[in-house]
């Protein structure tokens, strides 16, 4: 199948673009590949700490050298409830591949912090970096080069484009990506969402809050709503680095526990020694980038991957750009509504076809490259299935169905649900920001309002709560970029921000901070880049500036003299808090080289 014509031309200038920092990747990687991913490379010394703790019988075989060994890169703890099911995935593996003929190691295990504990909370601060720092920490346990491959444990905001980050700097080995899929389903995501504005204008109290949000996180798996987690998952089915139908069974059933196994069999077949070597670093190209972007806007997935693509990208010597997600979401059409976006959860999408249906329709169009590599072999029309149990417990799968089982959930490519993936890049003498409107109705996709300027989140909560608010206003949320603070997101001003548009008011929101793919129908123009204490046009705002924000011409505005504006002094407020509590001092150094929003925000590139 052809790509779109439209789809062909910004690979190629992708393609373009990176030709000399993706060729020098490439020759490093054949390089390394060439130097030996075998234990033969390690002195006796080396090679006799390696598998001291294991059994007689792996010594024997890894001594010599025999069999491929699979290096399992963890982020189990089991606090997080989307986590919490990998406990028993390494004794599942290192089963799968004795019975294989292989050796299965634990190399290391990565932070895992969940953006729910920590929302509006000190802790979020080192939520973006973490994916960095799970980067290094992953990279520290392949270090030891005791593997043919690598299997990665990973779901959540951070975690999967960390870990995505280590695969390809060890681009030499190959990688499957194994889930824990999602958690079964609970208190709708938008009754959760009334009552969460009921309790920020004090119609209900926190009993009653906590109760409707215990009914929604609820159980074992990944949080139920389209947020970053879910498209983490989308992200690695439709880039190949999941087995096809993997991303959304729900954990600690035998369906769950096949793929599973079946994932640690092909890891052993791609290694070198197998009959299909597919090192990480070859296999995602351009082409799997463009996929991955493809799959966000056709589920309307989260604006985390502005950052986290790009990163992702950088580490294969790919430079993927805003402009670029932004001119593939004008071309690509809105197939999923997966809430915020819409009522039902991932659940629910899974069961009106998931994957398989998705990957068929965007084929069909030509949206997605089908002539891609994947871990499960060549062309991404293999993923275009259904995967279910067979009698003897391993898994088979049927092709897709060609029609939805729901159609106000999962669209076809000939009726989606609009033109586009409603995310946009803005421009103008604000800088740049990127928006998600997918949520947002038609009619708030322009807002001309003065501004209200705040410095943190606390500020807003307190003068919503004063009532001071009620009219229509742009809140200017500044200093919240990766130098400042960390780039926390900012979701506690969901709830005022969503009562006040609900009053009838014209809101919206401007920030140099983060959303997420859960900031649902306020429009928010976020990321801004340059940030506000890199002196970015965002520190120069005044209370009452009128700000335009138009996400139908892709423009970002304050209506102020140009003169005038730019004469204006950048005035840093104190920002000594965000240097200490909950590890907020370990973290300075990161903060201060930190990368831009539009380069990805990262302290590794």
């Amino acid at each position: 199948m052809s790509a779109d014509s439209r789809i062909e031309a910004i690979t190629r200038r992708i393609v373009e673009r990176s030709k000399p920092t993706r060729e020098v990747y490439l020759e490093r990687v054949r390089g390394q590949i060439s130097k030996g991913v075998h234990r033969s490379t390690l002195s006796c010394g080396n090679l006799a700490h390696g598998f001291a703790a294991c059994s007689a019988g792996d010594k024997a075989t890894l001594s010599a050298d025999q069999v491929p060994n699979l290096g399992i890169i963890t982020s189990y703890n089991d606090m997080l409830s989307a986590h919490q099911p990998f406990e028993t995935y390494p004794a599942l593996i290192r089963e799968a591949a004795a019975q294989a003929g292989g050796v299965a190691q634990v190399a290391g295990g990565v932070p895992a912090m969940c953006d729910g504990v920590t929302q509006g909370q000190p802790g979020m601060e080192l939520s973006l970096f973490s994916r960095d720092v799970i980067a290094m920490a992953a990279g520290i346990g392949l270090s030891h080069n005791m593997f043919d491959a690598a299997l990665f444990l990973g779901v959540c905001d951070k975690i999967v484009p960390g870990l995505v980050i280590a695969a390809l700097t060890f681009g030499h080995l190959p990688s499957i990506f194994v889930p824990a899929g999602p958690m079964t389903s609970g208190l709708p995501n938008d009754e959760k969402s009334r009552i969460r504005q009921l309790y920020a204008e004090g119609k209900v109290g926190r009993a009653e809050l906590l109760d409707a949000e215990s009914k929604s996180y609820h159980g074992p798996g990944t949080c139920t709503f389209y947020g970053t987690a879910n498209s983490n998952q989308m992200l690695m089915e439709i880039m190949g680095f999941h087995m096809p139908g993997a991303s959304f069974i729900n954990p600690n059933t035998p369906l769950r526990d096949a793929l599973t196994r079946e994932a640690t069999r092909r890891a052993l077949a791609i290694t070198a020694q197998g009959n299909e070597f597919t090192p990480a670093g070859e296999m995602i190209d351009e082409r799997s980038i463009v996929n991955g972007v493809v799959g966000l806007h056709a589920t309307g997935g989260s604006t985390n991957h502005t950052l986290h693509l790009i990163a992702m990208a950088r580490a294969a010597g790919i430079h993927l750009t805003w402009q670029d997600i932004s001119d593939l979401s004008d071309v690509v059409p809105l197939l999923a509504r997966v809430y915020p976006n819409g009522l039902a959860d991932v659940n629910h999408f899974h069961a009106a076809g998931g994957m398989g249906f998705l990957i068929k329709q965007l084929l069909k169009a030509g949206f997605l490259h089908d002539d891609v590599r994947t871990v499960y072999g060549q062309g991404l029309a293999a993923y275009t299935i259904d995967p279910q149990l067979a009698a003897d417990g391993t898994v088979t799968r049927q092709p897709s169905p060609e029609d939805s089982a729901d159609p106000k959930v999962l669209a076809r490519i000939e009726t989606p649900f609009q033109p586009n993936g409603g995310l946009k890049m803005l421009t103008g003498n604000l800088g740049k920001a990127v928006i998600k409107i997918s949520a947002v109705k038609p009619e708030r996709h322009v807002v001309e309002a003065p501004a209200i300027v705040f410095h943190d989140q606390q500020e807003l909560q307190d003068a919503f709560k004063a009532g001071n608010l009620d009219r229509d206003f742009v809140a200017v949320v500044r200093f919240q970029g990766p130098k400042s603070n960390g780039m926390p997101e900012l979701h506690r001003l969901t709830p005022p921000l969503g009562v006040l548009q609900d009053r009838g008011h014209k809101v919206a929101l401007l920030t140099d901070g983060r959303m997420s793919g859960a900031s649902g129908k306020v429009p928010a123009a976020i990321h801004v880049t340059p940030e506000a204490v890199d002196g970015g046009a965002i520190a120069r705002i005044k209370d009452g500036d009128m700000i335009r924000l138009d996400a139908i011409a892709g423009t970002l505005e304050v209506l102020v003299e140009a003169a005038e504006f730019a004469a204006r002094p950048v005035v840093v407020p104190d920002l000594s808090a965000n240097e200490f509590g909950m590890g907020r001092e370990l973290f300075a150094p990161l903060r201060r080289v930190a990368g831009p929003a539009d380069q990805g925000a990262s302290v590794l590139f």
